[in-house]
Parts: structure tokens; sequence; C-alpha cells
């Protein structure tokens, strides 16, 4: 290729793209991160969250999304920074109407500004809209700087095994949110996932990435339940892109959430070492190439790397967009020294 004066011209860097897998508050947290390690590194890049849908429920004749709520309003930068969800400055007038007509959820309060959101979402889902397409028309209000995509478009719900008979189940919310979690957890399970498939586009932001990333989300009903969609996690076993995970446990706690009761009903190591091995190494029919670990989690290096898994120990604190950033790019550092390993 030759400039008009006769001379070669350098050809164009192409974008770098980044697909990450996410839950709610953390991976909303974690998505902010990487968009701005990405804007701090100067490249052109687009970014690529793939959401968790098993939270997903009717309420009230509405379809909440917790998740891809959590993500679209932490990247538009209109989140409660304090509670971590929902829409910052709410009111909550319409629930407490609800609750005074005795129609409403008193466990799930959503706010005025959070309805308008559902409202809108079920309104283009009447009209015969896809979730995907909803998602982008809701997310386009904002510039967010990545692209946002259901994990599927069918439902598939996750339920919570609370007791040995066909009916002893819960939807994963009234479990987490109504009874916090204080009911011990048999199990979980993926209502329709047998007859789900992942949503436009998803396999296609898996297999073209240069960068997949499991972000620091439950690893059990956030990443576990996007993973457990027909051909999900087949397709991330076969990326090209060196698929890279971010610890959600530090020391003996979780980051956010109840990931330690998640992770002890599947009989899995609540540590940074045994998420790593739930979710194993690909060069052994795993999901995972290289893990971060916090530094309180050193120790954890060695023990990985005879599983199979590079890991890096590095400080996962995300209380700021700019150590968020770090870590996003720690995540992006880890995996390209997998890829020239490689």
């Amino acid at each position: 290729m030759t400039s008009p004066a006769g001379g070669p011209t350098a050809e164009a860097t192409p974008p770098l793209r980044v697909t990450v897998l996410s839950g709610g508050v953390g991976g909303a947290r974690f998505a902010r991160g990487m968009r701005r390690h990405l804007a701090r590194s100067g490249r052109e890049a687009a970014l690529t969250c793939i959401v968790n849908t098993g939270d997903d429920m009717w309420l009230n004749g509405l379809r909440v999304c917790p998740d891809l709520d959590s993500v679209m309003y932490g990247l538009a930068g209109v989140h409660d920074r304090d509670r971590g969800w929902g829409r910052a400055d709410e009111t909550e007038r319409v629930s407490a109407e609800l609750l005074a007509y005795g129609v409403g959820a008193d466990w799930f309060t959503l706010g005025d500004l959070d309805l308008g959101t559902h409202i809108a979402r079920s309104q283009m889902l009447r009209e015969g809209l896809g979730l995907t397409e909803v998602t982008s028309r809701l997310s386009s209000r904002w510039d967010l700087g990545a692209t946002l995509l259901p994990a599927t478009e069918h439902s598939v719900e996750t339920r919570v095994r609370v007791g040995d008979g066909p009916d002893d189940t819960l939807h994963f919310e009234e479990w987490w949110v109504r009874h916090r979690a204080a009911m011990p957890a048999l199990g979980f399970e993926q209502a329709g996932a047998d007859a789900a498939g992942p949503g436009p586009g998803v396999l296609e932001a898996i297999a073209e990435a240069d960068l997949l990333v499991l972000a620091p989300s439950n690893p059990i009903v956030s990443i576990g339940t996007i993973l457990g969609i027909p051909g999900l996690r087949e397709a991330v076993r076969s990326a090209s892109s060196p698929v890279v995970g971010v610890s959600p446990i530090l020391g003996d706690a979780p980051v956010l959430g109840m990931a330690a009761q998640c992770l002890t009903a599947v009989g899995a190591e609540v540590s940074a070492a045994g998420v790593a091995e739930h979710y194993g190494a690909r060069t052994r029919d795993g999901l995972i190439d290289g893990w971060l670990v916090d530094t309180k989690d050193a120790a954890a290096v060695d023990r990985l790397a005879g599983s199979g898994i590079a890991a890096r120990a590095v400080p996962l604190l995300m209380s700021s967009d700019e150590l968020a950033a770090d870590m996003a790019a720690a995540a992006q550092a880890l995996a390209s020294s997998l890829r020239v390993a490689g």
C-alpha cells in the first residue's frame, strides 16, 4: 500500500475488541473500569458486555432486568453510588402506592425513575422487539462507551432450591433480596435453559474478541448463569483470544453479594483459588487461561500454576473508577503475556 506521494503508508491499527461477561453491581464497576482503562490507553477500542439475564422477572406487569439495568446505569453514571444499584436521586412514590393497593412487593421496591425504564422496556417487548434491540434503544439515551448484550433473549430464570420437594424453589431475587440468603441453598437451577440459546451478537462478540474477561461477578448465579446458556460455555472454551478472569473473592470474603453462600451450595471452595479452579483451565477442559487475585491472596498464584492457570496478584479493590481501571489494565497485561507465551 502506498501514499499519494508514492511512499508506503502505515496500516491503520484495528480497534481492540474487548468482551466482558458480567453480572450486576460488580460487573458494572468493572465495566466502568475497563472503559476508563481503554480511554487511558489512547487506542481505539470496542467494549462489549454480555450481561446475565437469569435475574430477570415480571413484577407488577413489568419486565425487570436487574443486571442489565445495573450495568447500563453504571456506565451512564446515573446509578446510586451508595447502594450500588438503582438510580441516583430516586424516589419511591409509585411503589408506595402499589403497596397501598395491596399489589406491590415490599421486599423488592422499584424507584420511580427505575420504573420508567421498566415501563419503556415492557412496552417495546409487547410491541414485538427482542430484548437485545430493546436494550440497545434504552442504552442509546446515554453515551455508554460500550455495547450491552443480553446473554439470551429467552426466559431463563435462576431458581434456588431450598428443599427436596418439586416446588421447593425460589426465584433468585426472592432468595437473595427477600430472604437475604438466610435460607440454605441446596443448589441452583436454570429454568428454561434447555430451550434457550445465545442472544443476537453474543457468539460473535466472543469469537471476535481480542480480549475476553470474566468480570468479578458472582461465579455461580451471574457468570455461571451466562455460561449455562446452551452454546456459551463452548464458545468461551473455543475463543481465539486469551480468557482472563478476575476474582470476586478477596481474602476469605466476597467483594459484593453472596458469592460465599452460592459457592458453598455447589461444593466449591470460597477462596480466590477456589473460584478459579471452579472455572478450570482451558488446557484442562475448563474456561480460563489467566486469573487475577488480590495481593492478600498472592499465595494462590503458585497453587493455580499447578492447576494450569496463570495467575497474578494485584490490588483488586474497585472503590474508584481509577482503581477499577488499574484492574482492567492488569487483566489486559496478563492476557498479553499469555498471548506472547502461547
